[in-house]
């Protein structure tokens, strides 16, 4: 083997398993997932894959066997009943002013994010989704609507002026430092 042609072979290798990786994760979140029964003495027995990270997961896989492989619709489900109706709740018993005071909230928020990561992990499903963004952004527009937002704005033209004037005028001034050092001959001084 050739020193030009290892590269070469190597980068192939990498191309062929970037594309392996990018098309099972796109798979993986696919709208229209389902799994493929297989016939086991003339039945079909759907073969649900399961992660193994908490005790719930086997709980959650067992759920989304009832849904002939439509994985996709048992983590809307699961989420729903699980994820929201904890965060819905909690949210409930909050004053709907102090919903924008983050230091109220933070933990609920966090609950949330954890449930359906818990839930996407057990299924096997890439975290974050679609599903799991469009919830975040309904409960955003559904909680957080009325907060205000720290909006940041520029700074006065004066001060933009300075910032941006500065580093131009330096440049001459540097190139005349260099100019005069190589002139003169001595490096020294």
């Amino acid at each position: 083997m050739t020193a030009a042609t290892f590269p070469l072979m190597l980068s192939g290798c990498f191309v062929t398993l970037l594309l392996w990786g990018c098309t099972t994760v796109i798979c993986l979140v696919d709208e229209k997932l389902s799994i493929q029964p297989t016939t086991a003495t003339g039945m079909h027995v759907f073969h649900m894959p399961c992660g193994n990270k908490t005790h719930n997961c086997q709980d959650f896989c067992d759920i989304c066997l009832m849904y002939n492989g439509a994985i996709m619709d048992c983590l809307s489900t699961l989420v729903e009943h699980l994820c929201l109706r904890n965060f819905k709740e909690a949210m409930a018993s909050l004053n709907s002013s102090d919903w924008c005071i983050w230091g109220n909230v933070r933990s609920m928020y966090s609950n949330l994010s954890l449930c359906t990561e818990e839930i996407s992990d057990c299924l096997l499903i890439p975290w974050p989704n679609p599903l799991v963004e469009q919830t975040f952004v309904d409960i955003h527009s559904t909680f957080f609507k009325d907060c205000p937002t720290e909006e940041l704005s520029d700074p006065p033209p004066a001060i933009i002026f300075a910032l941006v004037i500065t580093p131009i005028c330096l440049i001459p001034v540097m190139v005349s430092l260099v100019v005069l050092k190589t002139k003169n001959g001595d490096g020294s001084s």
